[in-house]
């Protein structure tokens, strides 16, 4: 007997299948034994079935979305035709009405903006501030490169950081083209010296400033030289170049020498002190505060010299770990320090003075002398009205006096450091310790 299979597919999705082993929506199948209709049966479901999963694979292959660029185009790089230029702007130069118009147009899209940013739509304000961007190219470059660093400022502010980065990108852009068309003269390397330091980019501010002084010197204009010093040295300082920022210092103090300009000696100098003490130079600081010392000493600029002193006798201090003899100089200083100081009633500043000179005496295993000085600076902190210091000068006085075994002096000063404790309500359990300590318990 023959048997007749009729199988139903779907011949619409087969047929959008690369499987053709299927080619008809009808399949009919006569087959006499029982055993192979079973089997055969088996093996067209399995194949349809296959042919089925096959289509939807591909279909939602062909569905999955795009991945998005990886980095997305500056958007200050696009040339798209705006309605506000006129037709063919690159192949022609704009008119003088033609620059004026635009000038007023882009005024207008800066304040609209900036509106946008004052409303809280940073991504409406920055997109027109690129259209405006864009547009100031046509201005000529010094017009873009003065535009570049006024948003590259309010970029940076408003932690834009694609914006900042986009803007950088444009101005080394311009500066590339600037310089192989010969167009890199002094008001475009000042402004583009300007837009790097906006956006926060001091290396490529110190490389434009460093053409810029070039060509200064080229002009012999002495005073633009100066500033532009000045400029590369803070640019050095704000980038922690301390060699950098010194070696610029040191110029411009040389050239103050030559003209015997007194004031900026002074400056420079007391530039060069931070400089050197921030890099750890100490003989190169010395001979800087030394020079200062003197000149305070001259104009009788003696409020200062107290503080300078402090800051000479530390510089000996540190060099008397390889040159031990250079001791007594930081004693000398700081014994001026507090002198000085206590001459102009800066109790505060004698009493860091005094405090540095017993911590120099006890380095010194010199503690008679500074038991002594202990004492000077108890009424120091007294005249200061500093409780917290003088409850500090008598628990160093506690400890001194353990070190030599005098114990009643060391409860006498820990139970005056109590009674301070006591009124600030501060390490109150400390001196109770200590005062057990001291008395044996």
């Amino acid at each position: 007997m023959l048997y007749q299979v009729r199988l139903i597919a779907d011949h619409k999705n087969l047929s959008a299948s690369p499987c053709h082993c299927v080619p008809a929506s009808v399949l009919i199948i006569s087959i006499q034994p029982d055993m192979i209709l079973r089997r055969a049966i088996v093996a067209i479901t399995a194949t349809v079935t296959f042919c089925f999963l096959w289509s939807s694979l591909s279909l939602a292959a062909s569905k999955q979305p795009k991945q998005p660029d990886k980095f997305p185009p500056n958007p200050l790089d696009i040339t798209t035709p705006d309605p506000l230029l006129p037709p063919s702007p690159a192949k022609k130069p704009l008119t003088v009405e033609e620059s004026q118009r635009l000038e007023a147009a882009l005024s207008e899209l800066n304040q609209q903006a900036a509106a946008e940013l004052q409303a809280g739509n940073r991504e409406a304000a920055f997109d027109i501030w690129n259209r405006e961007l864009r547009l100031r190219r046509f201005l000529g470059l010094l017009n873009e490169v003065q535009a570049l660093s006024r948003v590259g400022e309010i970029a940076w502010r408003q932690n834009e950081r694609k914006e900042v980065q986009y803007i950088t990108q444009r101005l080394q852009a311009i500066q590339k083209q600037a310089q192989s068309q010969n167009q890199a003269g002094l008001p475009l390397l000042q402004a583009l010296g300007q837009a790097y330091q906006q956006v926060r980019s001091p290396k490529l501010a110190l490389e434009v400033y460093n053409q810029i002084l070039t060509l200064e010197r080229m002009d012999g204009d002495a005073a633009a030289v100066v500033e532009t010093l000045k400029t590369i040295g803070e640019l050095n300082l704000s980038w922690f170049d301390y060699p950098a920022a010194a070696a610029i210092y040191e110029q411009l103090l040389k050239l103050a020498d030559s003209k015997g300009d007194g004031q900026n000696d002074v400056t420079y100098l007391e530039q060069l002190a931070y400089i050197y003490g921030q890099a750890k130079l100490p003989q190169q600081s010395l001979k800087v505060r030394n020079q200062l010392a003197i000149i305070y000493q001259q104009q009788n600029n003696l409020t200062q010299l107290p503080a300078l002193k402090m800051a000479i006798a530390a510089d000996y201090e540190s060099l008397a770990n390889k040159n031990p003899s250079l001791v007594q100089e930081a004693f000398k200083n700081y014994q001026q320090a507090y002198t000085t100081a206590w001459e102009l009633q800066q109790y505060v500043r004698a009493s860091e003075a005094l405090e540095k000179l017993i911590a120099l005496y006890r380095s010194q295993k010199q503690i008679e002398e500074a038991l002594q000085t202990s004492q000077i600076l108890i009424k120091t902190e007294e005249l200061a009205g500093d409780f917290y210091g003088l409850m500090k000068a008598y628990d160093q006085i506690g400890q001194m006096q353990l070190e030599r075994k005098d114990n009643a002096q060391a409860l006498l000063a820990f139970q005056k450091g109590l009674e301070l404790a006591q009124q600030l309500k501060y390490n109150e359990p400390y001196f109770t310790q200590q005062i057990q300590k001291a008395s044996g318990k």
